[in-house]
């Protein structure tokens, strides 16, 4: 080991998926598998001239001189791999990463980030994959083994690495072919994985291609019935010009938008926009100056579309949008393309059949459900057939060759003619949407009628469901003995619909948007649609209501994590029943139901910064609930008050909560009573009403330790600190919040805890303990960024800067308070006065310990950083 080179290796590292599982389902077995495997990679490694550089359990270190011996055994081992007789017939799947560099040599091994990199690229392979950096692939060019290939995954961004890094798959006979995303942290673009390669639109690519990237145009709109591969056709010409966009490649979908304000919101969601720029002039300002390519899909169901897509274009100047839409958007400079049906075999010889890109998609699809299938010169013939008969669209073909399960194709055309009302030949030319409908009618005709019930109650989400929800739509459907997996399990055997893994593992279930438009309207047609709509909103507000009761404590941000999965659903619930845009006011049992949901996704919306949709909606809420009184309007009342304090809207916001306090006094809720005097103490104190904002949270700390809720008590503590503080009472801030920590702190609720303890630094920065307020904002920042809280960053980040003023670290301060006011700007949350007051002096004198030209540099410096970086930043840092 004394001699390792100390030029450029090639780095493999291995290890097994899922060793764990494996031994518990193996137990004593597993030594076997292990011993096997160790048998199996060291005698890959010594035939091309590997060199163990650590081997710890299933997993192994090996370097490579050159880059084509790493990879060659690679390919031996997995080859092999595939090819083991395992114990318990089980398979040892093992994952590979491969790159090349040039690490430091340390004593008897190799240090530097080129080994984290093969490290990290061998943990964000799958089992039996093998992932190569583009540093290796550049070094293949020639050298690869006859047999195999590499299939280019785009770039990625790894943990701990800074740069986006290019990977790619080994690919040959022997290997597996297909693997679900690798797992790293993302790559420059969100495209879909296409489940399938794209068969039949080769020239398509390359006229499309050539469209965007040598003729310069910055609008093309695919045109098309629904189901005629609009969207797969987009994603395709996405990936093929990732490269060419340096700012990035998103995919927005827009299946749920059917408004304006949704799709600026999708868009900014999807671009990662600030809270306060998902309004179109601030997502303007957030891409204007950015190179990007943006796939806008299905955008025909939205009205006055093209005004938004042109707006877009006129002040986004470096963006190109590739939009599916029915229809063309009739705007300056678009160009409209028209995806045809795939093409159709010009014969019945199976030579001529199988050049036809419609019979390669049927093969496909057919293969997918009956891996035996195959065309032959005597089912040629009704293959052909069939794609004629179905216009060569390919949703269509996808629906009919999935019935190659069950019936030959010969049997199908049989069917054709009975299910579709199409003549031989074809000669009857119906639109393409009614060849489509009818095509997914017949499917539909095709199902028994639990599986047509369930696929009817299925249109009415967004986004898909999971089982709790599918079941709480199938009243009459589902009986107690069903498990509704193997009603679903028919619908996905007829390509009707979706099975994903949720990210807790659990299964959900999606159609096609086209797919999901037919069923709602058969729903319509059963006088089903508002029994179903309506059992959905009660659904989502018993899912909300029990993750409310988790927004304290140690659940909170996997809560937030599910309802951020249910957005969409979420959204056409409070869309039924507060119809903000109606003419007519909704029904008295709509609002409720629109009121109640708004009352349990105040938390959620808050503590995601989301406060535009947080206002829309429970403005809409309060709105429709003049003159009536319940627990209900009255927390929807605070909240509201809230999100309109946060915003700089302190009068208006005042009004809110004093309403809420009254409204709770007058139904004698004394357990949420709390909660609402100490938000109107809050704006009380901000409005130099101190001692009425004093008298508030008295008021508020008696009423939560008589009624027992502790986390109320616990917040009203906090805020009674902060008015002691503010009059120079610091020993008794300092009781109070010794007081509230431990309450935060059995509640679990780190939020309230981080921000306890942050106020415990500033009083100890005030008593002039400052290296011990340092000390403690430090222990707090890295907690305070995995809570997502963009106003608890921002006020950590501006209270750190004050602690540094005071240490002497002026131009670290200016660069925390350059990124805490950016953030602030982005978010739309002003700075509270009595905050404002605190920070003044030390950052005035921050400022005057440094040259001006010196304090906007490092405060520019700031600006350009984002504030969890710079919290995370903070964490080693030492003062002078």
């Amino acid at each position: 080991m004394a001699d390792l080179p100390s030029g450029t290796v090639t780095m493999l590292f291995s290890d097994i998926e899922g060793s764990t599982l494996l031994l518990s389902r193996l137990g004593d077995a597993y030594t076997e598998a292990l011993d096997g495997q160790r048998s199996v990679l060291r005698r890959a490694w010594s035939r091309w001239g590997g060199v163990e550089m650590g081997t710890e359990g299933d997993s192994f270190f090996v370097v490579f001189a050159r880059a084509a011996d790493a990879v060659a055994a690679a390919l031996q081992a997995q080859r092999e791999l595939a090819e083991g007789d395992w114990p318990g017939g089980e398979r040892v799947r093992v994952r590979m990463g491969i790159h090349t560099g040039s690490p430091m040599v340390h004593g008897d091994g190799y240090v530097g980030m080129d080994v984290h990199r093969a490290a990290r690229i061998s943990g964000a392979a799958h089992g039996g994959q093998v992932v190569i950096s583009e540093a290796t692939v550049r070094l293949l060019t020639g050298c690869l083994p006859d047999d195999a290939d590499l299939l280019d995954l785009g770039a990625h961004r790894l943990k701990d690495v800074a740069q986006p890094e290019r990977l790619f798959q080994l690919t040959g006979p022997g290997l597996e072919s297909h693997f679900t995303a690798l797992k790293t942290l993302g790559a420059g673009s969100n495209l879909p994985t296409a489940p399938t390669p794209l068969v039949g639109r080769d020239g398509e690519l390359r006229e499309l291609q050539d469209l965007l990237s040598r003729q310069g145009a910055r609008l093309v709109t695919l045109t098309g019935p629904g189901g005629s591969g609009k969207t797969r056709l987009a994603t395709a010409l996405a990936t093929a010009l990732v490269k060419t966009f340096p700012d990035g490649v998103y995919f927005v979908s827009l299946a749920a938008a059917a408004t304006l304000e949704v799709l600026w919101t999708t868009l900014a969601e999807t671009l990662d926009a600030p809270s306060d720029r998902r309004t179109p002039s601030g997502l303007f300002a957030h891409v204007g100056h950015r190179r990007l390519l943006l796939v806008l899909d299905n955008l025909e169901q939205i009205p006055h579309v093209d005004s938004a897509v042109s707006d877009l274009l006129a002040r986004a100047p470096n963006a190109v949008v590739v939009a599916t839409s029915r229809r063309p958007l009739h705007i300056t400079g678009e160009y409209e393309h028209e995806v045809p049906p795939l093409e159709l075999p010009t014969g019945t010889h199976i030579r001529a059949v199988e050049e036809s890109g419609a019979v390669q998609l049927f093969v496909q699809h057919a293969r997918m459900v009956k891996s035996v299938f195959r065309l032959t010169a005597e089912n040629a013939p009704a293959v052909a057939t069939i794609c004629r008969r179905l216009d060569g669209i390919p949703l269509a073909i996808e629906i009919v060759a999935s019935r190659s399960k069950l019936l030959s194709p010969q049997a199908l055309v049989a069917r054709l003619d009975s299910a579709l009302d199409l003549e031989i030949g074809g000669s009857l030319r119906p639109t393409r949407q009614q060849t489509l409908r009818h095509t997914i009618s017949w499917s539909y005709r095709l199902l028994t009628p639990k599986p047509q019930a369930l696929l009817r109650r299925l249109s009415v989400f967004a986004g898909g469901a999971d089982i709790p929800a599918v079941v709480a739509v199938s009243d009459g459907v589902l009986d107690q003995q069903s498990d509704p997996l193997d009603v679903v399990a028919e619908l996905v055997d007829a390509s009707l619909a979706r099975i994903n893994d949720s990210l807790d593992g659990e299964p959900r279930i999606s159609l096609l948007e086209t797919v999901r438009a037919f069923a709602l309207g058969e729903l319509e047609a059963h006088g089903e649609l508002d029994a179903t709509r309506a059992a959905k909103a009660h659904h989502f507000v018993d899912v909300a209501r029990t993750l409310y009761a988790n927004r304290v404590g140690t659940q909170h941000l996997a809560a937030r994590q599910q309802l951020e999965i249910e957005q969409d659903n979420l959204r056409e619930v409070l869309d039924w029943a507060l119809q903000p845009d109606a003419v007519d006011r909704p029904s008295d049992d709509r609002v409720l139901l629109g009121v109640r949901l708004c009352q349990l996704l105040g938390w959620f919306w808050r503590r995601g910064g989301n406060y535009p949709e947080a206002r829309r909606w429970t403005g809409r809420a309060v709105d429709l609930s003049v003159g009536q009184e319940s627990l209900e309007i009255a927390q929807c009342l605070e909240s509201l008050a809230r999100v309109v304090y946060i915003q700089g809207e302190h009068e208006q916001s005042r009004g809110m909560a004093e309403q809420s306090v009254e409204m709770l006094r007058r139904l004698g809720d004394r357990s949420n009573l709390s909660s609402a005097l100490r938000v109107l103490a809050t704006i009380d104190n901000q409005l130099a009403n101190h001692a009425a904002a004093r008298r508030g949270l008295e008021e508020a700390v008696a009423v939560a330790r008589r009624v027992g809720e502790k986390a109320d008590l616990s917040l009203a503590l906090l805020e009674l600190s902060n008015i002691e503080a503010a009059e120079g009472n610091l020993e008794r801030s300092m009781d109070l919040l010794e007081e509230s920590i431990p309450i935060s702190r059995e509640l679990g609720d780190e939020a309230q805890l981080i921000m306890s303890q942050h106020n415990v630094a500033c009083t100890l920065r005030e008593l002039g303990r400052t290296e011990e307020a340092h000390r403690e904002m430090q222990r707090l920042m890295v907690d305070a960024v995995k809570q997502r809280s963009p106003i608890l960053s921002i006020i950590l980040a501006e209270d750190y800067a004050a602690v540094l003023a005071d240490l002497g670290e002026a131009a670290m301060a200016a660069s925390f308070l350059g990124s805490a006011e950016t953030e602030r700007d982005r978010a739309g949350i002003p700075r509270p006065a009595y905050q404002e007051a605190e920070l003044k002096g030390p950052l005035a004198r921050a400022r005057g310990a440094l040259p001006p030209t010196e304090w906007d540099l490092e405060y520019e410096r700031g600006c350009r950083t984002p504030l969890d970086e710079m919290l995370a930043s903070a964490a080693g840092h030492r003062p002078a």
